[in-house]
């Protein structure tokens, strides 16, 4: 048996020898690591934290001798964030809230693994009140965007704005609009509606084959088209983990640069070379709407491109724009 951190987290991996080769995964378990009990090992096992052979195991799965056991114990406790002056952009700032334009590569709160660099340390030291209800390690946080996303994020000053934008979130009023680059041809006015849970494989990804998902919908409301991907705009009925790059990988046109869901190519055409320039996915949530809630009027923000994303559609739609003439000389 060894032991090994991962991402935060306590790993356990056991190799089944001769003397457990046709006992339960539990039996095996509970015999091997001696700290825990029965009931913490099945709980563990129950939550998909237990994998034999790379595959999600069950408490009564069989072990064969050689099998390898990998168990999740638990992530361990972060800090409590400090403030951090790291750079940037508040776009709107009031007694009540704050709009921020979080860079991409920033993860939002503390978590196993990113004690430090976050939005929230950032936060603490830029914003001069933020709301408690998120607790010691989510102070102001209403909502999140993914690490690799760019854009705006409403925060919360206090516990009653708070309480208001959350209530907008939960009951679908707030507008968010993204603006992201695909594979292949979009069509605007495309509705993906498919229900996503915890990949039953993958546990740290997300899959529309989850026996637990949870309704998630997508809209594509805009789309350009550029010889072989598209810049589309997305909005999102619900604000599901990794929805908008889930989604459009499951229909076929993956974010472009998203590594985890399909979104990157070795060796694209010689007009889509800017694309490997992308070190994240091409997804931006450009525009923000909700009414303030210290006076219900609606409020609006956006943000530009950031530089890396805005870089790479001029060199895409200036190829396209050449190879698209080219091709028409050459039909004529």
């Amino acid at each position: 048996m060894t032991v090994s951190l991962d991402d935060g987290a306590i790993v356990v991996r056991v190799h089944v020898t001769d003397e457990f080769a046709g006992q339960r995964l539990d039996h095996v378990l509970v015999a091997q690591i001696a700290d825990h009990t029965r009931s913490q090992i099945q709980r563990l096992i129950k939550r998909g934290m237990a994998h034999i052979g790379g595959k999600v195991g069950h408490a009564s799965t069989v072990c064969r001798n050689g099998d390898l056991i990998t168990l999740k114990i638990a992530p361990l406790e972060p800090a409590i964030p400090q403030p951090e002056d790291l750079p940037i952009t508040i776009v709107y700032d009031d007694a009540d809230l704050a709009i921020v334009d979080k860079p991409a590569g920033m993860v939002v709160h503390p978590a196993a693994g990113h004690s430090q660099g976050t939005l929230v340390n950032a936060l603490l030291h830029h914003v001069k009140d933020l709301s408690g209800v998120g607790g010691e390690r989510r102070p102001g946080i209403v909502h999140r965007l993914d690490r690799g996303t760019s854009g705006l994020m409403v925060v919360a000053k206090h516990d009653r704005s708070h309480a208001e934008l959350a209530r907008q979130f939960q009951d679908r009023e707030v507008d968010k609009r993204y603006v992201a680059l695909v594979w292949g041809h979009v069509q605007p006015g495309r509705r993906i509606d498919l229900p996503l849970g915890r990949d039953p494989v993958e546990r740290k990804k997300i899959s529309t084959r989850s026996r637990r998902a949870r309704e998630a919908v997508t809209h594509v409301t805009s789309a350009e088209h550029l010889q072989g991907v598209s810049l589309i705009e997305v909005t999102i009925a619900t604000g599901r983990t990794h929805q908008i790059r889930v989604h459009l990988s499951a229909i076929g046109h993956a974010v472009v640069g998203d590594t985890v869901y399909g979104g990157t190519h070795r060796h694209p055409p010689p007009h889509l070379c800017a694309l490997q320039r992308l070190e994240r996915p091409f997804l931006h949530a450009a525009y923000l709407s909700f009414r303030h809630p210290l006076d219900g009027r609606v409020v609006a923000f956006e943000a530009a491109l950031p530089t890396d994303l805005q870089n790479v559609l001029d060199k895409l739609q200036a190829a396209s724009k050449t190879r698209g003439a080219k091709l028409s000389h050459q039909s004529s």
